[in-house]
């Protein structure tokens, strides 16, 4: 009976943290791993090194924002504006990024490693320095945006791959 009550008390704890961390207010660092941020308004905020992992912001609005540095790995980002949104050396790998509209964000040195940009408008965006193993642009809106290299730019009208 003791043992059942303290893993009760020991699982309790830790939903309430859990809870706490998705509630905490939008900061430079803020862990709101696995948290449902579906919709939010988090426009021109500063949330470098922000640790997103397995997160759900679809259909938010991040426009603006500043997340150099943040782990968004696996995080569900579909349907999102990330509009000039600075993610510079953010960690995007296994993210779902569908429908998502990245037009004149920062990605440089940002992971992409097996990311799905399908149907995605990342029209002048800027990509020097990503990495995209694996990366799934099927339909995406490549128009204007700074490729790896960071010298080329994709020809108007590059659908799917930078021409």
């Amino acid at each position: 009976m003791h043992h059942r009550l303290g893993l009760a008390l020991v699982l309790a704890a830790l939903a309430s943290t859990a809870d706490a961390a998705c509630n905490d207010p939008p900061a430079p660092g803020v862990a709101w791993q696995r948290c449902a941020l579906e919709e939010r308004r988090l426009v021109g905020l500063d949330l470098t090194g922000a640790d997103l992992d397995d997160s759900r912001l679809i259909r938010a609005d991040v426009s603006g924002a500043d997340l150099t540095g943040a782990d968004l790995r696996r995080a569900k980002l579909m349907s999102a504006v990330f509009v000039r949104t600075r993610l510079d050396g953010a960690r995007l790998t296994d993210a779902d990024l569908t429908k998502i509209d990245l037009s004149g964000a920062s990605l440089r040195g940002a992971d992409l490693s097996r990311a799905k940009l399908i149907n995605a408008r990342l029209a002048g965006a800027n990509l020097t320095g990503a990495r995209l193993q694996g990366t799934d642009f099927l339909n995406a809106e490549l128009s204007g945006a700074t490729w790896i290299d960071g010298r080329k730019v994709c020809a108007a009208g590059s659908v799917g791959s930078c021409n």
